[in-house]
């Protein structure tokens, strides 16, 4: 979808959209309608944890159908699927991560989305060279799969950029690419976030989380700065806002920082 309704050019191929956990919807379908009824053009949805029949929500098929029927409805796409479980079980150390990663890609496929999002953060954090090693042989067997299910495996962590590339070197696959979070990168990394998005460059990066503290650009991200480096790299899918609601009102603030983040992007196509 054009970004031109923001006021001023299009930042060609680039689109905003939404996680349902900030619209504090969860694994909920009414997520759908809220993103669509807050302008934003996509959404990214949580898998879920397990439950009590052994198995992920987004598994069932009647779930799946319902989003899917939703989806078609208010005319937004998927930007990604959001592989929640992670945070409980770590693929660095847990063989069940290894099941619900595989999980997540035929989900994924089965929604006919692009990209499931695997985090490594908290206790399943990469902290070192042993995890780093530790989670090459799980991202190797699994990364075929994703690859023939059409899927990409987005990475979101707290390395640098280099161990990223390192990780992603040792794959050796293009079905795995970063999922590269500004807001994690800038106030737990201490990184320079704008060369490390040139560092990296378009083929290594699969899909931004734009976030900060409090508002956006009213913290540490230098958001232009940002957007400018996202524009020099030619980067083209969704910017997917994970924000947090400083007043309370999810949606008001929401708003305030997709607002913000549309004429962002209308001032860098317009320089």
């Amino acid at each position: 979808m054009s970004l031109a309704r923001a006021g001023g050019s299009p930042l060609e191929g680039v689109s905003v959209g939404v996680m349902d956990t900030t619209l504090h919807l969860q694994g909920k379908v009414d997520a759908v309608t809220a993103a669509r009824r807050l302008g934003f053009d996509g959404l990214e949805i949580s898998i879920g944890l397990q439950g009590a029949d052994g198995r992920l929500p987004l598994s069932h098929p009647a779930l799946q159908a319902e989003y899917l029927a939703e989806l078609k409805k208010q005319r937004i796409p998927l930007t990604s699927i959001y592989l929640n479980i992670l945070h409980q079980n770590c693929l660095k150390n847990d063989a069940l991560a290894r099941r619900w990663v595989a999980d997540g890609i035929e989900i994924t496929r089965k929604m006919n989305g692009r990209i499931v999002m695997i985090v490594f953060f908290g206790k399943c954090a990469l902290q070192g060279e042993a995890d780093l090693d530790a989670v090459i042989g799980p991202l190797k067997d699994l990364a075929p799969k994703a690859a023939k299910a059409g899927v990409i495996l987005g990475f979101e962590n707290t390395l640098s950029a280099q161990d990223n590339a390192r990780i992603l070197d040792r794959v050796a696959s293009d079905a795995l690419k970063v999922f590269y979070d500004v807001g994690n990168s800038t106030n737990m990394g201490g990184f320079d976030v704008p060369s490390e998005i040139r560092w990296l460059g378009r083929d290594r990066i699969c899909q931004f989380h734009l976030k900060d503290k409090g508002y956006m650009g009213e913290g540490k991200v230098d958001f232009p700065a940002v957007i400018e480096a996202i524009q020099d790299i030619g980067f083209q899918g969704y910017l997917v806002l994970e924000t947090n609601s400083p007043s309370g009102s999810v949606e008001d603030d929401l708003q305030r920082n997709l607002k913000y983040t549309r004429r962002l992007i209308a001032n860098a196509a317009r320089a």
